[in-house]
């Protein structure tokens, strides 16, 4: 049976339904609005489902979250940045329903082990790379989520040589300074007319100075933070996913000069970092992954 999945973004939500083999349907996709966001949520979970009944929901969400309380607060989206309990409400929508939550980077994490590039894998790092930063970690073979739910949320891994402030108080974060969105703001104010990050990417791959410029900037400080990450957590790969990850080489260039220059511990030597190659649909099949399991893939933290 066929499971629904919900993907809480920086800028964007998905909703869809997930079969047993990953495949992804009856995609719905709405923006985030400046208020109201649950009612755009509800709406597309609802569309999708159809009016048949739902037996699980997987929910994958920027963060930070707070897993043990089914609480989500993403940075980008202020209505909810002090919190919004997503699972009491979509628990309310479905009755009966198993709900199960996550950061949207260990739902990519599940996902890459189930069915991408981490399959076998015992020790990775999975981000995406698009509007905002995040990441999920996979331990000895299992997806962590830490004690919050915050495991793996790269995002906010200071990078030298740039203090940008951060939405999270912060400064110096990788997600201030490569994110799609922040790449774009960089680049408007030094001249280019564009608005978003695909079209940066595509002004980058066309030559444009300003915007090969832009994703240099950004391939470097990823490149930084994904040597300090492997450092840490000891890994042996790096699958990144998200749409601004598939900019091409003005970002993956300079991303993985960084990775050379910087991940030099003789432990790192070989570290593989590869684009995802499952598409934008990712964080909905890792949450129905989630949703799905007879047990928990997580572990105890998750209530």
């Amino acid at each position: 049976m066929a499971v629904l999945a919900l993907d809480i973004g920086a800028t964007k939500f998905a909703a869809g339904l997930v079969d047993d083999a990953g495949r992804v349907t009856a995609v719905r996709r709405a923006p985030v609005p400046a208020t109201g966001v649950w009612e755009v949520c509800r709406d597309l979970l609802l569309a999708v489902a159809g009016g048949d009944t739902v037996t699980a929901v997987g929910i994958g969400s920027a963060g930070p979250v707070d897993v043990p309380a089914g609480v989500t607060g993403p940075l980008n989206i202020p209505e909810w940045r002090s919190g919004f309990g997503i699972v009491a409400a979509v628990e309310a929508l479905f009755p009966g329903a198993t709900v199960r939550f996550a950061i949207d980077g260990a739902c990519l994490a599940l996902a890459e082990r189930n069915s991408g590039a981490l399959r076998g894998v015992r020790n990775a790092l999975a981000m995406t790379v698009s509007s905002g930063i995040g990441g999920g970690i996979v331990v000895d073979g299992r997806v962590s989520l830490g004690r919050t739910g915050n495991a793996g949320h790269i995002g906010h891994i200071v990078v030298p040589g740039w203090d940008v402030p951060c939405a999270c108080g912060g400064v110096g974060c990788v997600e201030a300074v490569a994110s799609g969105m922040s790449s774009a703001r960089w680049a408007r104010e030094r001249g280019w007319t564009g608005e978003t990050g695909a079209e940066l990417a595509q002004a980058a791959r066309a030559g444009e100075p300003i915007a090969v410029a832009a994703l240099a900037r950004a391939g470097t400080a990823l490149g930084q933070a994904i040597s300090s990450a492997a450092g840490l957590l000891d890994v042996d790969t790096v699958v990144i996913g998200g749409g601004f990850a598939h900019s091409g080489e003005p970002l993956w260039q300079p991303l993985r000069a960084a990775v050379e220059r910087h991940a030099g511990l003789g432990f790192l030597r070989g570290l593989r970092v590869e684009l995802s190659r499952l598409d934008d649909g990712a964080t909905l099949v890792g949450a129905a992954v989630l949703a799905s399991s007879a047990e928990n893939p997580f572990g105890a933290v998750h209530p």
